[in-house]
């Protein structure tokens, strides 16, 4: 194993372990309306936040623009493909009676966790290889964006009591991102030359999942105000963070 891929496998280990404390904290207290809304804001922003001004860009310096436009329509397109293939809930009960349609939605909110996490470690991973300190830069921030997400996405199976399917649904999760990190650097090691296509593939799934997802499941909630702070908070986290990974590696 190269140091690169020993890198990259250590730094998906940091949403495996977010992703369990997100579940864990939901478990705990299952939070009100506004404070879910504004945590679905904060990972929306962050999402957005890294595919504009990170993954975006650095592909923009390596391929032609078309190519990249190309690129992100496809990561987008994949993400909705497989919403079509593997239909699954906004995470959110409401309406439903009690039973079988929420045991259903709960088993469905373990198939929009795996849809959420892939493409997050894949980007991870084709960031990390074109430049490792935006690597980490983005690894950390995709893990701080999974507190609050994975919370979000775990209460209503909380909710249900349903303490095995939320566990197998956090596992699965907690898998997907390190998988997604194996996927990119297998593209990356196939062609090496399309690092820049495979940038802003990631990027396109990362704003789909942000503004086709996490928006909606926001609105459910219907505190607004919440999420647009949750979201303009994003910003400045990943500033800070961005600018204090500079500093121990610049």
């Amino acid at each position: 194993m190269t140091p690169a891929v020993a890198a990259v496998m250590l730094l998906s280990a940091l949403s495996f372990a977010t992703t369990w404390a997100g579940v864990v904290f939901a478990l705990q207290t299952r939070g009100g309306e506004r404070t879910i809304a504004a945590g679905i804001g904060f990972a929306a922003g962050l999402m957005i936040v890294l595919a504009g001004a990170e993954l975006l860009p650095r592909a923009l310096s390596l391929t032609a623009a078309m190519s990249v436009v190309a690129a992100a329509a496809a990561g987008a397109a994949l993400i909705w493909l497989a919403n079509a293939l593997i239909p699954h809930a906004h995470l959110v009960i409401e309406g439903l009676p009690a039973g079988a349609a929420q045991v259903r939605t709960a088993y469905l909110v373990v198939l929009g966790l795996l849809l959420h996490d892939l493409p997050e470690g894949f980007a991870m991973a084709n960031d990390y290889i074109a430049s490792p300190r935006h690597g980490v830069a983005t690894a950390i921030a995709i893990a701080l964006h999974n507190l609050p997400e994975e919370f979000a996405m775990a209460v209503p199976v909380a909710v249900l009591g349903r303490r095995r399917i939320l566990f197998g649904a956090a596992l699965l999760s907690a898998c997907a991102e390190p998988v997604g990190a194996v996927i990119g650097l297998v593209a990356v090691g196939i062609a090496p030359a399309l690092h820049g296509v495979f940038l802003a593939l990631a990027a396109g799934a990362m704003l789909f999942v942000a503004l086709h997802e996490l928006v909606p499941m926001a609105r459910l909630y219907r505190h607004g105000r919440a999420f647009l702070l949750g979201a303009l908070a994003s910003a400045p986290v990943y500033a800070l963070l961005y600018g204090l990974v500079a500093r121990v590696a610049p």
